[in-house]
C-alpha cells in the first residue's frame, strides 16, 4: 500500500543510501537510496515522498522535488492624504539614579537601610563596618560573623576558612564501544535480487525462525481477507541459502571495525567479534583477519595489565588500600595471578586499616573490598573495632563465606564447661 509522507533526513551514510523518519515524529523510519535525491539534498531537509508500507518496513520508492521558493519581492503600497504632517514626537523622562531617591532614601538610610542591606548589615556588624551599598555587600552581618576585621569574608559571605571540599578521584574513561559499517552487509545485499532483499533484512534480523514467524502472521491475515497464502517452505529455504552470507558480511564489517579501534575499542566488543569467527570467518581472508585481531587483542591485554599492575603499586603507595582492593580484583587478563610481592603488600596494607580505632563504617568498607580481592584469605585483621554496630554485623555476615577465618572474629565464645555436681550418694560414701 503506497501513502504520501513527509519525511526528515536524518544521516547520510558512505554507501550512498539516507536515513529517514517522519517529520515531526520518531516512527516511521527507514533508509532510502540516494539516488531518488533530488540535487542538492542534504541532511535536516523535510521532503515528500512515495512510501509503500510491507511487513517487514517501509520502503520510499519516489521521491519528489521541492517547491520553488517564491524570489519575487512583495510590497505594500501606502496610499496617504497628501498632506504634510507633523511627526509624531516624544519626550524620555530621565531614570532617577539610585542616588535620587528624595527624602524616601534619607528615611531609608536614618533607619539602617540604605542601598540594598548594606545599612542593616553596618548596624549589626559594628560602626566601624564598611558601609558596603548595593545587595551585593553583606559586609555587616558577614563581619559580625567573621570578626570586625571581616578576615573570614570571601565574598560569598560564609567565611573563607570554611570546611574544604574533598578532591574527588578522577574518573578513569569508558572504553570506546564498536560501532562498525555496514560496507560488506550492503554490498551482498545489492548483489541479491530486488524481489530477495525484503526477505534478507528479515532473516538478517530475526533469523529464519522470525522469518517463519513473520510467514504465519501474513498467511493468516491473507486467509481472512481470502487471499492466496504464501509458501512457507520455499521462503524458509531462501532464508536459509541467503543467511550465512549475510553472516559473514556482518562479522567481517565488525572484524574490520576491531581491528581499526584496536588500541581503544572494549575488549568485551573484541572478544565477542573473535568468538563469533568460528561461524563468520568462512574464506581464507577472513580467517586471516580473525588471526590479526587475536593477536591484536593479546598484545592490548598485555599492555593493559602491566597498566594494571602500575597503578595498583601507585594506589598503594598513595595509602588508598580501598581503592587498591577494588582494583585488584578486576584485572585485564583473566586468572592472572598477583605477583607474590604486590600480593603480600597489598594484603598488609589491608590489615593495617583494620584496627580498634577503625571507625565501624570504614571497617566495613574495608572488609566489603577484602571479600572480592584476590588476597581475601592472605588479610589477618589488627584488632576487631571498639565498637561493632549491627550494621558491621549484618556486613560480616553477609561476607561470611568469602572471608570465613574474619568471620569467625566476629562470632561470640563458646561458654566454658563446668564439671558436674557429684550425687548425694557419692558424698556419703
Amino acid at each position: 500500500m503506497s501513502r504520501r509522507l513527509e519525511v526528515e533526513l536524518t544521516s547520510k551514510r558512505e554507501d550512498g543510501f539516507y536515513t529517514w523518519r517522519q517529520a515531526g515524529a520518531k516512527q516511521p523510519k527507514g533508509e532510502l537510496d540516494g539516488s531518488l535525491l533530488y540535487e542538492g539534498a542534504a541532511v535536516g531537509d523535510v521532503v515528500r515522498v512515495d512510501a509503500d508500507f510491507a511487513v517487514d518496513g517501509v520502503f520510499i520508492t519516489n521521491v519528489l522535488a521541492p517547491k520553488a521558493k517564491r524570489v519575487e519581492k512583495q510590497t505594500l503600497e501606502i496610499l496617504g492624504s497628501g498632506k504634510d504632517e507633523g511627526g509624531v514626537t516624544t519626550q524620555l523622562v530621565g531614570k532617577r539614579g539610585r542616588g535620587d531617591r528624595g527624602d524616601r532614601g534619607d528615611r531609608d538610610r536614618g533607619r539602617g537601610r540604605g542601598r540594598g542591606r548594606g545599612g542593616r548589615d553596618n548596624e549589626r556588624g559594628g560602626r566601624d563596618g564598611p558601609r558596603d551599598g548595593g545587595r551585593g555587600g553583606r559586609g555587616g552581618r558577614d563581619n559580625e560573623r567573621g570578626g570586625r576585621d571581616g578576615s573570614r569574608d570571601d565574598g560569598r559571605g560564609r567565611g573563607g576558612a570554611g570546611r574544604p571540599r574533598r578532591e574527588r578521584a578522577p574518573q578513569k574513561p569508558k572504553a570506546r564501544r564498536l560501532r562498525p559499517r555496514r560496507t560488506h552487509r550492503d554490498a551482498v545485499l545489492r548483489e541479491l535480487p530486488e524481489i530477495q532483499r525484503p526477505l534478507a533484512r528479515v532473516v538478517l534480523r530475526d533469523g529464519v525462525p522470525g522469518l517463519r514467524t513473520l510467514i504465519e502472521k501474513q498467511n493468516a491475515t491473507a486467509a481472512k481477507s481470502g487471499q492466496p497464502e504464501i509458501p512457507p517452505k520455499m521462503l524458509e529455504a531462501v532464508g536459509e541459502n541467503i543467511l550465512p552470507r549475510l553472516r559473514s558480511a556482518e562479522w567481517r564489517d565488525n572484524a574490520e571495525a576491531a581491528i581499526a579501534g584496536i588500541g581503544d575499542v572494549d575488549l568485551r566488543d573484541i572478544r565477542k567479534v573473535i568468538v563469533a569467527a568460528e561461524n563468520g570467518a568462512k574464506d581464507e581472508e577472513s580467517r586471516a583477519l580473525a588471526e590479526q585481531l587475536k593477536d591484536g587483542l593479546a598484545a592490548r591485554v598485555d599492555a593493559e595489565h602491566g597498566k594494571w599492575l602500575s597503578e595498583l603499586k601507585q594506589l598503594l603507595a598513595d595509602g588508598r588500600t580501598v581503592r587498591a582492593l577494588r582494583q585488584s580484583s578486576r584485572p585485564p587478563k583473566a586468572g592472572s595471578p598477583l605477583p607474590g610481592d604486590l600480593a603480600k603488600q597489598l594484603s598488609e596494607a589491608a590489615g593495617k586499616s583494620m584496627t580498634a580505632d577503625t571507625m565501624p563504617e570504614r571497617w566495613g568498607t574495608v572488609l566489603d573490598a577484602v571479600a572480592y580481592s584476590p588476597v581475601r584469605q592472605q588479610v589477618t585483621p589488627q584488632a576487631l573495632p571498639a565498637k561493632i554496630t549491627p550494621e558491621l554485623q549484618t556486613t560480616v555476615k553477609k561476607l561470611s563465606k568469602r572471608v570465613p577465618h574474619i568471620a569467625a572474629l566476629f562470632a561470640p565464645p563458646a561458654p566454658a564447661a563446668t564439671a558436674p555436681a557429684p550425687s548425694a550418694g557419692s558424698e556419703e560414701e
